[in-house]
């Protein structure tokens, strides 16, 4: 089958053969006729599968008959993060180019002066995030009464981080006859209620098993010790022929950590979290994707539909802690029918969720034995970086020497053997040898010639009679 098969615009299939496409995806087969007829629509389908063509292309065509209006936004496309948003706007200027649409970008991070400014202007494309955009709503920045499409994308997602109250809230506000697509990678009960309550007769599409992984990737775990997942993550970064990675870990301070320790052992890596400004995410997006960087440490921010190409490896530094999690993890490589390879290291510690990874993928994870005595750097080298990564983050108060116990003091003498109290020496021997008290000082009599202060060596011989020189100012006052 071919996209010309789908009932897409001449125009529209000119744009998608000019991005090197010919044959859709099966998740894109079906959808997008459904879409083009106006169909509510469910779409499950593992990440990597081209789930956002398969409703951006079909709306290109749908909104390319009509006009927009000012604040007054056409259609609307829901993400959970701020780099899905920017990345579903990048396909609607590759796919849209030969159409006159207009697109705003609502996000968080960024200036609303722009974003208010577009929206005044008229958009047929409105992609936001549930934050920013109900907070452009409170202030009365934008209607959606004029909304008759509307996209929910990475609904379990949105479940993951909270916004299924802000969802709901927003369809309430759009109109009632509307067309609906509610995209996910699974579906729990949370996400089959919304997709009850506010789709009408919809298409249910199922291009792969829930929680199913691609079977393109080859995924294995790695058991390690506490204090060795660095130096295996290295191990294997030098001897598994890595071309560009990314690494998760579920903590910011851990991405942060790891990050500066890479780049104190030679790799080329940067860091993306949720801490971080849009421009400074952008951007190192940006160098990842244009090769200035081959390492990315990301926390969970990146784990859901983020498209970059080639990305030949995929390193859970830490074990989800959602199973949901790492299926989208790993689903960053193998993307578009390339194949990849998936690592976890995992503790002691970390049984328990790896087990419940297995269990949702629905089998046990090949174990990989790391030797680490393959390392490319001397093992001097790579204990004083060490050295150098536990100073940094702080690990090093744990390897310190444990503290010595108290020296136990002598144990105080029976009240019996104690001498006698009249034996005792007398405390006034020692009084007489301390110096004599000085006299409680007399209240200071010394006065300033200059202002007529009483002094300490010539106090008046009367009460109120003064025997110094007459002052200036009373000398002056005299003469008048």
């Amino acid at each position: 089958m071919s996209f010309a098969e789908l009932g897409l615009s001449e125009e529209l299939l000119q744009s998608v053969t000019a991005a090197g496409y010919d044959t859709p995806t099966p998740i894109q087969a079906q959808a997008i006729p459904s879409v083009l007829m106006m169909r509510d629509l469910i779409g499950i389908a593992q990440t990597g599968t081209g789930k956002t063509a398969s409703f951006v292309l079909p709306m290109i065509d749908v909104l390319a008959h009509g006009r927009r209006r000012a604040l007054m936004p056409r259609s609307l496309i829901l993400e959970p993060t701020r780099e899905l948003a920017a990345q579903v706007a990048e396909n609607f200027e590759k796919y849209g180019k030969n159409h006159d649409l207009k697109m705003a970008l609502l996000i968080g991070g960024v200036q609303m002066g722009d974003q208010v400014k577009a929206l005044q202007e008229g958009v047929d494309v409105l992609i936001a995030t549930p934050g920013r955009l109900m907070d452009l709503f409170e202030r009365g920045k934008i209607l959606l009464t004029g909304c008759n499409l509307l996209v929910i994308d990475e609904a379990d997602r949105m479940l993951d981080m909270g916004f299924i109250p802000d969802i709901e809230n927003i369809c309430t506000k759009l109109p009632a006859q509307r067309q609906t697509l509610l995209f996910s990678a699974t579906m729990p009960p949370p996400i089959k209620k919304l997709a009850d309550r506010f789709l009408s007769n919809p298409k249910y599409i199922e291009v792969a098993r829930p929680a199913t992984t691609n079977t393109n990737i080859v995924q294995h775990k790695v058991k390690v010790g506490g204090k060795q997942k660095r130096e295996v993550l290295r191990h294997l970064l030098r001897t598994d022929n890595v071309g560009t990675a990314i690494i998760f870990a579920n903590k910011k301070t851990t991405v942060r950590e790891l990050a500066k320790s890479l780049k104190r052992h030679g790799f080329a890596a940067g860091e993306i979290h949720g801490d971080m400004d849009q421009s400074s995410r952008i951007a190192e997006l940006d160098r990842f994707k244009d090769g200035s960087i081959s390492i990315l440490v990301a926390s969970d921010v990146a784990a859901r539909g983020l498209d970059v190409k080639g990305v030949s490896h995929v390193f859970n530094f830490d074990t989800p802690w959602h199973p949901d999690d790492y299926v989208h993890r790993i689903g960053r490589t193998g993307r578009g029918g390339a194949s990849g390879r998936a690592f976890t290291l995992f503790t002691e510690d970390d049984l328990e969720a790896i087990q419940n990874v297995e269990k949702l993928t629905g089998g046990p994870i090949p174990v990989m034995v790391v030797d680490l005595g393959k390392g490319s750097t001397s093992q001097a080298d790579e204990a004083k970086l060490d050295s150098d990564d536990r100073k940094s983050s702080g690990r090093n108060r744990r390897d310190k020497a444990p503290r010595k116990e108290p020296v136990a003091r002598e144990e105080a003498a029976p009240v019996e053997a104690r001498a006698p109290r009249e034996d005792r020496p007398v405390r006034e021997e020692r009084r007489e040898e301390r110096a004599p008290r000085r006299e409680p000082r007399r209240e200071e009599a010394r006065r300033d010639e200059r202002y007529g202060r009483w002094r300490d060596n010539d106090p008046p011989a009367k009460p109120g009679e003064w025997n110094g020189p007459i002052p200036e100012f009373l000398a002056v006052s005299a003469l008048k």
